[in-house]
């Protein structure tokens, strides 16, 4: 084999004084932009002691390891800074340049605590009744729950309704959602729900095809149902088209798109992208 041939693995170390979740979904995103090539993602996390730090260092050189980091306290970042320069370490500082010039432009000094985002704050606990709120109000349980909702999705199975929810109730928004199936009474919660803030999901047949395939497998069960016929699957989305088009409410073909995809699409069509939160979701 011929070293063009040699696959490169790259190692990417993920060092942190916390749980070290912005800088391994930094690492992700860049990994997904190389689908042929190899990658090893070492995450060092909670380091908040210099022993710590340097034994992250050591192990990240002796990996020949790029390095993105979140560290805060201002005497690790130091230690972290000379030996990537002695060492000629690839680093990403991702939490200290937007620290320094917030304090730059507000004169404001930073309180240098590790996790601090993590506290047990008012926003924390909305987030967590959001959560509450997505998982009482799943699948149509209470239609009650449409009418407290700030976001209603509508959608056949199989249209990441409940991911979906979930997803967003972690942006402390409440989410309900309705499985759609022809045969069953609509509840009377919906017509009074206000449109603005419901989302009609969709999919192509086809995909959905494959979909419901797949899950009939995984229970052990053949895989050519009723539920995967696709003559019954475009019946079952011409009937939500048709409701979406009743209600007029906004539509979202899901068929190509993630979950993070799909939630800042929802967002943007039901003007959201402004809500007054912040989540935990990093450091």
């Amino acid at each position: 084999m011929g070293l063009e041939d040699e696959k490169k693995m790259v190692t990417i170390f993920v060092i942190s004084d916390s749980a070290g979740e912005t800088a391994s979904k930094l690492a992700a995103a860049s990994m997904a932009q190389y689908p042929t090539v190899e990658f090893s993602l070492v995450r060092r996390t909670f380091v908040n002691e210099e022993e710590k730090l340097r034994k992250a260092l050591e192990d990240a050189k002796c990996e020949q390891a790029m390095v993105l980091h979140t560290i805060i306290n201002e005497d690790l970042v130091k230690i972290a800074c000379n030996f990537f320069e002695e060492n000629n370490i690839y680093n990403f500082d991702i939490l200290t340049p937007p620290v320094l010039e917030i304090e730059r432009l507000t004169g404001v000094a930073p309180s240098r605590e590790a996790g601090a985002l993590h506290h047990l704050n008012d926003n924390y606990f909305k987030r967590i009744e959001a959560m509450e709120f997505a998982v009482k109000y799943d699948d149509g349980k209470d239609p009650r729950g449409f009418l407290e909702a700030d976001i209603v999705l509508l959608g056949v199975s199989r249209t990441s309704k409940t991911p979906l929810s979930l997803f967003l109730a972690n942006k402390n928004l409440k989410v309900a959602n309705l499985p759609l199936i022809p045969e069953a009474h609509l509840p009377k919660q919906l017509w009074e729900t206000d449109p603005k803030k419901i989302v009609g999901l969709t999919n192509d047949p086809d995909i959905l095809n494959g979909i419901r395939k797949e899950r009939m497998r995984a229970y052990g069960l053949p895989a050519d149902t009723s539920y995967s016929d696709i003559e019954k699957i475009r019946k079952e989305l011409a009937f939500a088209n048709d409701l979406y088009t009743k209600l007029g409410c906004v539509v979202i073909n899901v068929a190509s798109l993630s979950i993070e995809e799909t939630a800042s699409m929802i967002l943007n069509a039901l003007h959201l992208e402004d809500h007054s939160y912040y989540t935990t979701e990093s450091d």
